[in-house]
């Protein structure tokens, strides 16, 4: 059960690292927060609760998020910080670890924060009121929640301190890349159902949105949990009224069929905008990465997008200093 009292009036601080699934999901924590009375904390307010979403693609990506954590530690003297996200999961030890840390959430723990959060801050005053009484030598009592195996889907639609709002579609993958560690943090391929995703859709509209990007980690693999697919998916979407606009944030080059981008050149409300990490132009690289497709393939793709859409605007990602790359 939630002890709701321990949120009220408290004063919170978010910070996110990586990518646009976790400011989605960083996003819905505090609209969460918000309905139990917790407000954000304004520019030089000492905040409550500090919530870190970690990502850990890289150890640059790790670097940075323990630099967020002794930065919001030494910002906010006392307040209870939570520690969640893709580094969380990987180096829940060592995050452990990190001097002023209070709770640790893997990826699947996260979808229940807001139980986790009560539970641990509950426990934390019972140590602050034991001290008062002289019988205890610690105001500070570490939680953490042991990462497992992850298989649930946590939904997400929201938009923080955005205009646009970010739909979580899918997550985790069971692409394997040789350079990524998603797999290990995030679990396997999952998502929700096309009709519980049309629903936060709507509700997105009704509250006066007009924008929504699709995310998720592997999002054309969308279909995994529900035996659907991700052009099922669209197609739906793009017939909830009041949202303009959709964009996709990132797909898999073979995943994105002709199918999906014939669809997105005539459909009502889909941008002519996408986004297809391409890695390496190089097929011997490719294959050392594990990648599921070639550069024909990838050539292709772009083409077609060419043909249908001209105006269409196109982002890679492309990554060098693959282990048996040469120069």
């Amino acid at each position: 059960m939630i002890n709701t009292s321990v949120f009220q009036d408290k004063k919170a601080a978010y910070f996110t690292l990586g990518c646009k699934l976790n400011f989605s999901e960083t996003s819905t924590f505090g609209k969460m927060l918000a309905d139990l009375g917790v407000h954000v904390a304004e520019e030089g307010e000492v905040a409550d609760i500090c919530l870190v979403n970690t990502c850990s693609v890289t150890e640059v990506a790790d670097h940075k998020c323990r630099q967020a954590i002794h930065r919001l530690v030494r910002n906010n003297p006392g307040a209870f910080v939570v520690v969640t996200g893709c580094y969380a999961q990987l180096e829940s030890e060592s995050v452990s670890k990190i001097d002023g840390v209070d709770l640790v959430l893997g990826s699947d723990e996260k979808a229940n924060l807001i139980q986790f959060l009560s539970d641990a801050w509950t426990s934390k005053e019972s140590v602050a009121e034991r001290d008062e009484d002289g019988k205890a030598e610690s105001l500070h009592e570490f939680h953490s929640v042991k990462t497992k195996m992850i298989k649930s889907f946590a939904p997400s639609c929201s938009r923080g301190n955005r205009t646009r709002y970010f739909l979580k579609v899918q997550d985790g993958c069971d692409y394997y890349c040789t350079y990524c560690t998603i797999p290990m943090a995030r679990g396997r391929s999952r998502n929700g159902s096309i009709a519980s995703l049309v629903a936060q859709a709507e509700d997105a509209a009704a509250r006066g949105g007009k924008e929504i990007v699709i995310t998720g980690v592997n999002i054309g693999d969308f279909g995994r949990s529900t035996g659907e697919t991700f052009l099922d998916l669209i197609r739906a979407l793009d017939r909830v009224e009041g949202i303009e606009r959709y964009r996709i944030s990132s797909i898999e080059p073979n995943l994105l069929s002709d199918d999906i981008i014939s669809f997105c050149a005539s459909s009502r409300a889909f941008m002519p905008h996408f986004h297809l990490p391409l890695q390496s132009g190089s097929d011997d690289v490719l294959r050392l990465m594990h990648r599921h497709y070639d550069t024909a393939l990838f050539a292709h793709r772009v083409e077609r997008i060419h043909e249908l859409m001209p105006d269409a605007f196109i982002g890679v990602d492309v990554i060098v200093g693959t282990r048996g790359e040469t120069e």
